[in-house]
C-alpha cells in the first residue's frame, strides 16, 4: 500500500556491476580477449626482437664505420655507451609502468629506441653516433622490461614461465641475427641502412600496442605534474655518473692504446669519483627518493637480494663469454669475422631453447627450484669448456662448448623472475621486475668492462714474455734489431688483432699462444663468476606457484608500492 512518503515514479532496480557490461578499457589483463591478449604479445615481442638486434648488431660494422669517420680508437665507445644507458634506465621503467601506465611506460621506450635508431643512421660524426647509441640504450632495456610486466600482468605464475620462454626465442633470434644481418646490409646498402630499415618494424610494434594494450590494473591515474615529480631523476643520475667513472676508469688504466698509470689523474679520479657516487646512489635510493630505482625495501628481503646478486654474477659470466668468444676464433684460430661471429649461434639457439624448457618445466611441475638447482650449474660446465679450449681444439669443442651456458643461464634468468615475483605482492611485480633487471644490467656492463681489464692485462704480459722468448729473436735478423722492434711489435699487435695473419711464422705463433693464454684467464673469471652466481641462489626457498599466486593477490597491498594504471 502506497504512502505519502513513496515517490510519485518508481526507481529503477539497482544494477549489479559484476553483470553490467564492461568497455575494453575497463577489462583487467586477466579478462581480456585472446585476440587482444595475442595482438599485445605481438608488438611487445616484436619490439623485443628489435631491441636485441641492436644490441649485436654494430660490431660488424665497425670496420665500415671506423673508416669513414677515421676514428677507430672511439669505436668501443659504441658499445659502451649502449650498454651504460641500458644498465642505468632500465630500472626507471619499473617505476614508470605504475605512474605512466604499461602502454605509455613502453610506448616510451619504443620512442627512445627509434629515435636513437633515426640518429644512428643520420650520424655525421662518431662523437654523434655515440651519442645515438646512448639514446637507443635508453630505450632498449625498457623495451625487455615492460614487456615482462605486461606478460606478468596477463598470465599466472605457473603460465608466465612458458610465455616468457616464447618471448625469449625472439630474443635469441634477434641476438642471433644482429650481426649478420648488420655485416649484410652494412655490404649491401651501407651501415646506415642497417639502423633506418627497422623504422617500419617500429611502427608496426607502436600501432599493436596501442591498439590493444588498454587493459587495466589496480590504483589510480596519476596527472603528468605528480608523474615528472615522482621519477628518481638523481638515482637516476648518480647511477649514470659512478657507472660511467667506473668504465672511464678501466679503459684509461687498462686500454690497450693508452695504459695509464696509477698515478695519472685520467684513472684516480674516474675511479674516486665511481667510488663516491656508488655511494652516493645507495644513499638517494635509502633517503631521499619518493619512488627510488632500486626498492630499498627490496634489499632488506633475502630472496630478492640473493636473487639480485644472482644476476649480476650471471650477467657478468654471460657478457664476459660473449664479447670474448668470438675473439678466440679471430686470434687463435685466424679465422674470418664472420666464420667468428657464427659460432655465437649455437649459444643463441641454446639460449632459446633453455628459455621454453624452464618455462615448460615450471608450467608441467608448478615448481621453480629443481630445475634453477640442477640446470642452474650448466653455465660453470660450460665455462670450464670454454677455459679448456686450445690451437688443436677440434671441430665438437670449438661449436659446442658454448651451449651448456647458453642453455643453462636462460633456465636461470627464467626461474629467478618467476622466484622473484612468487615471494613478492602483485603490487610489486613492476618495481621487482626493475629491480632485477637493474642487477643484470650492472652485470652487463661489469661483465664487459672487467673481463676487458683482465684480458688486456694478461695480454700484455703474455706478449711481453713471448716477444722476448729466443724464438721470436731467431725471426730477427740480429738480436739487437729484435730486441730494438720487440716494444713496436707487441704494440701493433695490442692494437690491431687483423696484423697477427702477416707476422712471420714464429712471432705469428707467439702471438696465437698469448692471446689464448689471455682469453682462457676471461673465461675462468666467467666461470668463477658464475659459480659464486649458482652458490648465492641455493638459500632461495622453493614455492608452489599456484599457492603463491594466489598469496600475492590476496596478501595486503605494500603502501610503500603502489601499482598505477596500465592504460
Amino acid at each position: 500500500m502506497a504512502t505519502e512518503r513513496d515517490p510519485l515514479l518508481p526507481r529503477p532496480p539497482p544494477e549489479d556491476d559484476e553483470l553490467k557490461p564492461k568497455t575494453p578499457t575497463e577489462l583487467g589483463p586477466l579478462q581480456i580477449s585472446r585476440w587482444n591478449r595475442r595482438s599485445i604479445l605481438c608488438g611487445i615481442w616484436l619490439a623485443n626482437f628489435l631491441g636485441a638486434l641492436n644490441s649485436t648488431l654494430v660490431p660488424t660494422m665497425m670496420p665500415a664505420i671506423s673508416s669513414e669517420f677515421q676514428r677507430f680508437h672511439q669505436a668501443a665507445w659504441l658499445g659502451t655507451a649502449y650498454l651504460l644507458a641500458t644498465c642505468t634506465f632500465t630500472p626507471l621503467y619499473g617505476r614508470l609502468c605504475n605512474v605512466l601506465g604499461r602502454r605509455r611506460a613502453n610506448h616510451t621506450a619504443l620512442l627512445f629506441s627509434a629515435f636513437g635508431a633515426i640518429g644512428c643512421g643520420l650520424s655525421q660524426n662518431m662523437e654523434m653516433l655515440i651519442a645515438a647509441r646512448f639514446i637507443a640504450g635508453m630505450g632498449s632495456g625498457g623495451l625487455f622490461t615492460t614487456a615482462s610486466i605486461i606478460v606478468s600482468d596477463m598470465y599466472t605464475l605457473r603460465d608466465r614461465g612458458l610465455v616468457q620462454g616464447a618471448a625469449s626465442c625472439f630474443n635469441a633470434l634477434g641476438t642471433g641475427l644482429g650481426g649478420v644481418f648488420g655485416g649484410i646490409i652494412a655490404d649491401w646498402l651501407g651501415w646506415r641502412a642497417a639502423f633506418l630499415l627497422q623504422l617500419p618494424l617500429f611502427f608496426v610494434s607502436f600501432l599493436l600496442t596501442s591498439r590493444s594494450l588498454r587493459y587495466v590494473t589496480s590504483g589510480k591515474s596519476k596527472s603528468a605534474k605528480e608523474i615528472l615529480r615522482r621519477i628518481d631523476y638523481w638515482g637516476s643520475l648518480t647511477l649514470f655518473v659512478s657507472l660511467g667513472s667506473l668504465l672511464l676508469f678501466l679503459s684509461m688504466r687498462y686500454n690497450e692504446m693508452l695504459n695509464a698509470s696509477w698515478s695519472d689523474p685520467w684513472v684516480f679520479i674516474p675511479l674516486l669519483c665511481g667510488i663516491a657516487f656508488i655511494t652516493l646512489f645507495f644513499l638517494v635510493e635509502s633517503f631521499v627518493a619518493s619512488d627510488p630505482v632500486l626498492s630499498p625495501s627490496m634489499l632488506r628481503q633475502r630472496v630478492p637480494a640473493l636473487i639480485g646478486v644472482s644476476n649480476f654474477l650471471s650477467a657478468t659470466c654471460n657478457f664476459s663469454v660473449s664479447y670474448f668468444f668470438p675473439v678466440w676464433f679471430q686470434t687463435v684460430m685466424l679465422e674470418s669475422a664472420s666464420t667468428a661471429g657464427l659460432h655465437i649461434t649455437p649459444n643463441s639457439v641454446a639460449a632459446s631453447l633453455g628459455s621454453v624448457f624452464a618455462g615448460v618445466m615450471m608450467h608441467w611441475t608448478g615448481r621453480y627450484k629443481v630445475v634453477n638447482i640442477v640446470f642452474g650449474c650448466f653455465p660453470f660446465f660450460g665455462a670450464v669448456m670454454l677455459s679448456r679450449m686450445s690451437m688443436s681444439s677440434g671441430s665438437l669443442q670449438s661449436w659446442l662448448s658454448i651451449v651448456p651456458l647458453g642453455f643453462g643461464n636462460a633456465v636461470v634468468m627464467q626461474t629467478n623472475l618467476i622466484a622473484l615475483l612468487a615471494h613478492l605482492h602483485e603490487s610489486q611485480t613492476a618495481v621487482g621486475t626493475g629491480f632485477g633487471a637493474l642487477f643484470r644490467g650492472m652485470g652487463q656492463v661489469g661483465g664487459v668492462a672487467i673481463s676487458s681489464a683482465i684480458f688486456q692485462t694478461r695480454l700484455d704480459a703474455a706478449l711481453t714474455e713471448r716477444i722476448h722468448s729466443e724464438d721470436a729473436v731467431e725471426a730477427s735478423s740480429t738480436r739487437q734489431r729484435a730486441c730494438s722492434n720487440c716494444k713496436q711489435i707487441i704494440d701493433k699487435i695490442r692494437r690491431s688483432s687483423n696484423i697477427i695473419r702477416d707476422l712471420p711464422p714464429v712471432v705469428q705463433l707467439a702471438a696465437r699462444e698469448s692471446y689464448a693464454d689471455s682469453l682462457r684467464v676471461v673465461f675462468q673469471f666467467a666461470a668463477g663468476a658464475t659459480l659464486l652466481a649458482y652458490i648465492a641462489r641455493l638459500p632461495i626457498p622453493d614455492r608452489d606457484l599456484d599457492k603463491a599466486y594466489s598469496q600475492r593477490c590476496s596478501q595486503p597491498r605494500d603502501t610503500n608500492e603502489t601499482s598505477g594504471s596500465a592504460v
